[in-house]
């Protein structure tokens, strides 16, 4: 029987032994490496292309750029398909060309050359809260004010087709809506971005006398005196008025 030194059994045996003992190290090390550097959140990390295509700058990017909140929670967003960083704020996944920043009442047709819509452009917006029974009023008071007005017409009975039979109805703006005050239709439809182009806006009220108003005049007391708000003074004898609102035979304007 031969010498277990010779053999070499005793040298096998260490060289497992160093094995097993580089790996328990490693392990130990490892651990001590991960728990000294702070926590790193990889998906913060970008690993954008080298190339680019054309695509790219129509294609959404959730890592580039946030999308608009209406499309879906911030779990499980809804990701679109079209991403135009030019496009106003809400209006990113619409084509371009096709959105602008600002809008207005104009009527403009659906085929042509858009820029031959419109004869003569509006200076001023002019809104009425209307229903089928103000239907002569409305008439009257519309016939006060020239072309310089575009006419909108905010109607909470739902008749909107009857209008037709006025002339001026036809180049006017319809809304059907539920029955509020004038200052709800307001804030809901008239917009910054959209009465942006005109000069001056009306709140009218449909049971106001225009007898003795002329609105072109109006706009030129309105210059003259550079009023920011106003309203026509009102008869004193007609009903129920505020001091404040009751015409005035000596003067212009009073405030």
């Amino acid at each position: 029987m031969k010498s277990l030194y010779r053999s070499g059994f005793f040298k096998k045996s260490n060289d497992n032994g160093r094995i097993v003992l580089s790996a328990i190290l490693g392990m130990i090390l490892g651990y001590f490496i991960g728990v000294s550097f702070p926590y790193l959140s990889f998906t913060k990390i970008n690993l954008l292309p080298v190339i680019h295509s054309p695509f790219d700058t129509t294609m959404y990017t959730p890592h580039e750029r946030s999308f608009p909140e209406n499309l879906g929670s911030s779990n499980t967003p809804k990701l679109p398909q079209i991403y135009v960083a030019t496009n106003p704020r809400g209006a990113e996944t619409l084509p371009p060309a096709i959105v602008v920043s600002e809008t207005d009442f104009y009527l403009r047709r659906l085929w042509g050359d858009p820029s031959k819509d419109l004869n003569k452009k509006p200076r001023y917006l002019l809104t009425f809260t209307v229903g089928w029974d103000q239907r002569k009023n409305i008439d009257a008071a519309v016939k006060k004010f020239s072309d310089d007005f575009q006419i909108v017409l905010f109607h909470y009975d739902g008749r909107t087709t009857e209008w037709d039979q006025y002339e001026w109805s036809k180049q006017a703006i319809h809304i059907s809506v539920r029955k509020q005050t004038k200052w709800w239709y307001a804030k809901r439809f008239l917009h910054p971005d959209i009465v942006a182009s005109y000069d001056y806006i009306f709140l009218w009220d449909e049971d106001l006398g225009v007898e003795h108003f002329n609105g072109d005049n109006y706009m030129q007391l309105v210059k003259k005196h550079r009023l920011e708000i106003s309203q026509p003074g009102l008869e004193p004898n007609e009903g129920l008025t505020w001091q404040m609102t009751k015409r005035r035979g000596d003067k212009e304007v009073h405030k």
